[in-house]
Formats: structure tokens, C-alpha cells, sequence
């Protein structure tokens, strides 16, 4: 669970190959020649994000792109046409361990919902379960608690499956091999040994969109609930066995006879995950250990289903209703995204120490899994995605194709200066050489480069900014344009604009100065233990921190206070390293669970950033 106020211009602005998009291999070589083509190419170059008309785009090997993301081991599967046209698996389940093989299982993450679902809407079709009734017409062994948020209105299952139904608790940190592990009644109320808060209404169900993983904890203790089965068993029986996915399972912990088969987690550093892959009570939200191949016949059965080729769990109707774009774009378990002409539903995953991602088309039978074995692994498989959809000619997902264009220094000039984006986070505009370049508050530098008047764009990012005249012709605003939203950022006036630079500046220099000497920042310990003392007590001082992080804490104070009550008091503090970005990190282990922390102090002594995430 992280709580930082920190924003990467990257999330803000949130290969060689181009001649072959689209085209296929001769059609005269065998199927499985073709295949291992198109799996090398994949894999030999992972392209960038943008790739500039004219220009040579750089071209990174999957095997450089692993070493460089600390990434062990990765699974892969592509389908086309309806098809596994190949899987292969790369690197060690772990280090000095055995090869990743396409058997290999990993921990799928919250890619186990959109499975997990299947399962509750194969009950509802057996008439079992109803998608717009009271769950607790069906609860038994626990009742949504009322909450005066919900106004009155009821919780139903369709609402648990797209994360409409107002529940709290977004995901699980799991339970290491050490400690004890609860019952699910026990995760729902929040109660030891449970790490984390009560599931509990907090919003009007059906009123807005908020990604919920403990709204699928109370959906698995209604399907537990409805049919007497342990979930294991139950999705084994009506999901997983009808669809052939021989190699994966629910069971948490994995099996001894299983274990022989599954990669090890890894942090982002290239640390093993300390006792290995945790448990999760939560089997819905995050329980499942699969392949990638496994995936894919998920995502084939998604397919052929909706076409009424392949109904092996779900009718053709329910199938469609399950894919059908609702608040967020989300359908019942699914991501839905594409055009309307050719849509796509699709999934990520992170657990401790395994990230994966899965897209598939609902109509030309094309799409990818990538499971990995770390941390940060999402970056590695967003990277083989692109790859994935450039050769295949997928219309999504792939290098954005942009012009660039020569802007005299004169006329670039006029868009040097400092953007508002929110209350203490600006964009700053400078002029380097020949080029803009854009910095969000805290954070690395980008280059930006002209594609047309008022019109530029970053290389590392697919995105869009385009600055807005006043009447008098003057730069008055910048809008960001990135995955179909804008937004709209005021021009500081010169004053602010210099101080705010000047800031930016000393900033800059300061954190590559802490991170060449390696050492933490004086009170950033203190800050930490103050501002977890402070969320207990329930008075965060929040004139001490910046106004996103105040704006953060404000915003999740309840369930903050809920963690730290589960973690107990702290027993020790070890200072590990400074992150490029001036981030101090630091392993805290509390009474009840061990975490790792990133905080920056700005200059007067105040909290910049801070965030957490479970070990």
C-alpha cells in the first residue's frame, strides 16, 4: 500500500521495426517458423515509448531490459488469431536457480479478479447468485455493516465486480511465511491478525467508479457463502478445469508439490522477497498462481466466448454483459479499453515480488500475457506490450509516431516559465540548446521537442503539451494531453516563475549531491516516526508537509490509522540508501510487519514527500 504525495512527470504526462507494423511473415514458411520470427523480434528489440520520424530509435534486447529493471525471470505468451501462437519463458525462476519454462507459475496478483469473477458470474448464470440484489439477502457467516455513506442503498455483486460499490481497502500486502495468516471473516473486519483495515462502505454504492480489492473479499465470502465450497476447489471445478488451465490454482499457501514449480519474488533491488512469496487470504483479489500460457487460454476462452464458439463457463449474453464498459471503462472483473470498433479488456497484477499485465482483442483473437518474477515488473512487461503490439499491428499500445520540428530558440523562449498543476506541484519550462525541457515539482528533468505550432512532446513518454495563447497572443496556460485526458495548468507570473525555477534548481543539485554521498538527510528518521505517531493520535501535523502530501494524508487519514494500529509500535528503523531523486530509504519493522519508506524533507525541515509499501 503506497500513501506518497511524490508524481513522476512520467505518470503526469500519465522500434526498428516500424516498416513491418502490421505485416506478416511469408506465408509460404511453417507456422512455427513464422512464430519463432516474430518471437525474436520481439525480443530483440523493445522499442521506445515514441519513436521520432527520421531518427533511429533506440532499441533495447528483453535479456538488457531485465538486467537494467533487476527483473530474474519472465514468462510470455502471444496470442494471434484466435490462437497461442508462442510462449517461451526467460531467465531463472531464481537467482542460480532453474530456467523459467513455460510451465513456470507465478503469482498473477490482481490479474486473479477478472478470473475470480468468472466464477461469480458462472453462479449467477446457474441461478445461484443475482447481480443486482442485496448481498446481504446472501451473506451469511458476515453482513455488510450499514454506513451512513451508503445512503440507504444496498451493495450488489454487480457493483463488487467494477468497483463501484463504495468498499474501501484498494489492495493486500499478503502474509510473509512467518506469521500468521487470518480468516477471511477476520480480513473483512480489520481484526488481528489481519494487516489491514475493515472492508466498509464508504461511499454511495453505484454513485462512482474507486478501485476496490476488498470489494471482492466480500464477493468471495458470497460465493462462500452460496455454494458451501472452498474457492480453491470451486474455481478449479467451474473456471480453471473447463478451460484448460492445468498449471494454475487458488490454494493459498502453494502446495509443497507445487512449489517445485514456482518462481521466486524479488524487490525491485534484486533482493529475494524476504521468506518468499506471501500468502493471501484474499484468494479473489489476489490468490492466484498461474502460467502465462494458462492466461491465455483465459483470454482465448474470453474471445471465443463472446463470439458463441466456446461457452465453456459463460453464455454468450452474460459474456457480453461482462465485457460491457461501465464507470472507469470498467466491466464486470475487466479493463475495457480500444476503439468501439475494435475493443480490448485487459488486467495487471502486483503482488510481493511478481507484477504481470494481460491484453487481449475481443474481435481479430489477438493478445499477450507477461508475468514476472519482481518488482517493478509491470515497467518490463508495459515494454514487451509495445514490442508485442508493433509487430503484430495491434491498433493499441504500440510507439506513438511523432514529427518533430525546428523552433527558433526566439519562439521557444516564449514558453519558458512555471505551470501550476496543484496546490505545491508545478511544471517548470526551460530552454536547454535547442530544445524545451520540462521538470515536475521533485522530479528528473525531460527534454521536450516541437511537433507543430504551440505543440510539444517528450521522447520516454506517450504524451502530448500544447500551450494556449490569450487573446493578446500571450502563453497563458498548458494543457497536457495523455490516454484521452487533458489537464489544464495556469502560467505563473515571472516573480513566482524565477523562484519557483530557483527552487527547482537548488532541489536538483541538492539530491545529486545525497545521493554521490550516500548519506540520510538530518531529521528525516524523526519526520518518520513523528508522522506515524501523529496518524495514530489522529492530528497530523499537516502545516509540515507539502500540500500534496497534506492533501494525501487528509484524504486517507482513516485507513492510515487503521494500518499503523495493525503494525503495532515500531522496534527498529535501518537507514538503506538515497534514491537519485534525494529520496532517504529506510526499513522500518513494527511489532506486526516489516515496511519500506521513501521520504524527502524540503529545505525549512518539512515534508516533501513520504510513502510506504509492505516488505
Amino acid at each position: 500500500m503506497m500513501t506518497p504525495s511524490k508524481l513522476s512527470l512520467a505518470a503526469m504526462l500519465i522500434c526498428l521495426r516500424i516498416s513491418a507494423l502490421g505485416q506478416s511473415p511469408s506465408s509460404t514458411k511453417p507456422d512455427s517458423e513464422r512464430a519463432e520470427e516474430r518471437l525474436q523480434k520481439v525480443i530483440s528489440c523493445l522499442p521506445p515509448p515514441v519513436i521520432v520520424k527520421g531518427e533511429q530509435p533506440s532499441c533495447t534486447t528483453l535479456t538488457q531490459r531485465m538486467t537494467e529493471l533487476h527483473v530474474p525471470g519472465v514468462s510470455i505468451a502471444v496470442i494471434h488469431n484466435g490462437s497461442i501462437e508462442w510462449t517461451r519463458g526467460f531467465g531463472v525462476t531464481r537467482t542460480g536457480g532453474s530456467q523459467v519454462t513455460e510451465d513456470t507459475i507465478f503469482q498473477a496478483g490482481s490479474i486473479s479478479k477478472p478470473l475470480a469473477a468468472m466464477a461469480a458470474l458462472h453462479q449467477v448464470q446457474s441461478g445461484k447468485l443475482s447481480l443486482d440484489s442485496d448481498v446481504n439477502s446472501q451473506l451469511v457467516s458476515w453482513k455488510v455493516p450499514e454506513a451512513p455513506a451508503a445512503n440507504g442503498k444496498p451493495v450488489t455483486l454487480r457493483e463488487l465486480l467494477t468497483h463501484t460499490a463504495g468498499t474501501t481497502v484498494h489492495g493486500f500486502p499478503g502474509y510473509r511465511p512467518d506469521e500468521p495468516v487470518p480468516t477471511l471473516i477476520q480480513v473483512l473486519n480489520g481484526e488481528k491478525p489481519a494487516n489491514t483495515p475493515p472492508i466498509r462502505v464508504e461511499s454511495e454504492p453505484g454513485s462512482k467508479w474507486n478501485y476496490s480489492g476488498g470489494g471482492y473479499v466480500i464477493m468471495q465470502q458470497l460465493l462462500l457463502d452460496a455454494t458451501k465450497e472452498p474457492f480453491p476447489k470451486l474455481i478449479h471445478d467451474t473456471v480453471l478445469a473447463p478451460i484448460g488451465m492445468t498449471h494454475s490454482t487458488y490454494e493459498q499457501p502453494l502446495p509443497a508439490d507445487l512449489q517445485k514449480s514456482a518462481a521466486t519474488p524479488y524487490e525491485d533491488s534484486g533482493d529475494p522477497i524476504a521468506g518468499g512469496a506471501h500468502t493471501y487470504p484474499e484468494m479473489t483479489a489476489a490468490g492466484l498462481w498461474t502460467t502465462a500460457s494458462d492466461l491465455a487460454r483465459y483470454c482465448i476462452e474470453v474471445e471465443r466466448s463472446l463470439q458463441g464458439k466456446a461457452n465453456h463457463v459463460l453464455s454468450q449474453k452474460i459474456t457480453e454483459e461482462m465485457l460491457t464498459p461501465g464507470k472507469g471503462d470498467w466491466g464486470l472483473g475487466l479493463q475495457i479499453g480500444g476503439s468501439s470498433e475494435d475493443r480490448y479488456f485487459s488486467h495487471g497484477g502486483v503482488n510481493a515480488g511478481f507484477e504481470g499485465l494481460f491484453v487481449a482483442y475481443e474481435k481479430h483473437g489477438d493478445g499477450a500475457v507477461v508475468l514476472t518474477n519482481a518488482q517493478g515488473g509491470t515497467r518490463l512487461a508495459v515494454d514487451v506490450m509495445r514490442s508485442i503490439a508493433n509487430e503484430y499491428g495491434w491498433p493499441d499500445f504500440h510507439s506513438a509516431m511523432r514529427t518533430e520540428v525546428k523552433v527558433p530558440a526566439d519562439v521557444l523562449n516564449e514558453y519558458v516559465g512555471a505551470y501550476q498543476m496543484a496546490p505545491g506541484i508545478y511544471i517548470t519550462i526551460a530552454l536547454s540548446g535547442d530544445h524545451l525541457v520540462g521538470q515536475l515539482t521533485g522530479q528528473d528533468s525531460m527534454a521536450l521537442f516541437a511537433e507543430g505550432n504551440d505543440k510539444f512532446f517528450p521522447k520516454a513518454v506517450d504524451a502530448e503539451l500544447e500551450f494556449v495563447k490569450d487573446s493578446g497572443g500571450k502563453i497563458s496556460s498548458l494543457v497536457l494531453r495523455q490516454n484521452g485526458h487533458d489537464t489544464s495548468m495556469t502560467r505563473l507570473n515571472d516573480a513566482e516563475a524565477k523562484r519557483i525555477a530557483e527552487q527547482s534548481a537548488a532541489r536538483t543539485a541538492l539530491a545529486a549531491q545525497r545521493f554521490k554521498d550516500q548519506k540520510p538527510a538530518p531529521g528525516a528518521e524523526a519526520a518518520i516516526r513523528q508522522n506515524i505517531a501523529d496518524i495514530v493520535a489522529g492530528q497530523p501535523k499537516y502545516d509540515r508537509m507539502s500540500p500534496g502530501l497534506a492533501g494525501v494524508t487528509r484524504q486517507q487519514l482513516t485507513q492510515l490509522k487503521s494500518i499503523f494500529a495493525n503494525l503495532g509500535a515500531i522496534k527498529s528503523v535501518t537507514f538503506k540508501r538515497v534514491e537519485k531523486n534525494g529520496a532517504d530509504v529506510y526499513d522500518i519493522d513494527f511489532e506486526h510487519g516489516s515496511t519500506e519508506w521513501q521520504i524527502i524533507l524540503a529545505p525549512d525541515g518539512t515534508i516533501d514527500t513520504l510513502g510506504f509499501r509492505p516488505l
